[in-house]
């Protein structure tokens, strides 16, 4: 799995967590272990410009997912696909959005981009959260991700 990160967002974060829990989730997924996927973390204003760019909302978000071809993703041995490596997508993640929800919601800024990370490869996967049942399953997919991905830190 080809994972690139890239933090520009002035804030100093655990990029190798970051690549873990992304990885992990994939992996977990199915998703051709040949796939690439690309993380940027961004400061809080080019955020909001993003987000007012391409989901017409203003100020900052936590998290963006800008998948690329959904029909190139291999979701797993069950699919058949082309053989060839899927290009994901992109996630775009605010480090300093993650640490406000952090702090409001009792834990760690850490753990908030870990949440969001997988948040983010769910929705380059086609998950997603707009009806009341998408959202039950994607949050408890995401739940249960990073529930595994933890007991494997802890474990290792």
């Amino acid at each position: 799995m080809s994972i690139e990160i890239a933090n520009e967002s002035g804030v100093e974060v655990d990029t190798d967590a970051i690549l873990a829990v992304a990885r992990h989730a994939l992996d977990e997924m199915g998703v051709n272990p040949l796939a690439e996927l690309s993380i940027l973390l961004v400061d809080i204003e080019y955020m909001a410009e993003l987000n007012h760019r391409w989901m017409g909302s203003d100020g900052p978000t936590d998290v963006l997912a800008f998948p690329m071809d959904e029909g190139s993703v291999d979701h797993g041995p069950g699919e058949s696909g082309t053989g060839e490596p899927a290009l994901l997508g992109d996630i775009v993640l605010s480090p300093e959005v993650a640490a406000k929800q952090a702090a409001a919601a009792g834990h760690a800024a850490a753990d908030e981009l870990h949440l969001l990370t997988v948040h983010g490869a769910l929705h380059l996967l086609g998950y997603d959260h707009a009806e009341p049942e998408e959202e039950r399953e994607m949050f408890a997919l995401q739940n249960k991700l990073l529930q595994s991905w933890r007991a494997g830190r802890r474990a290792g």
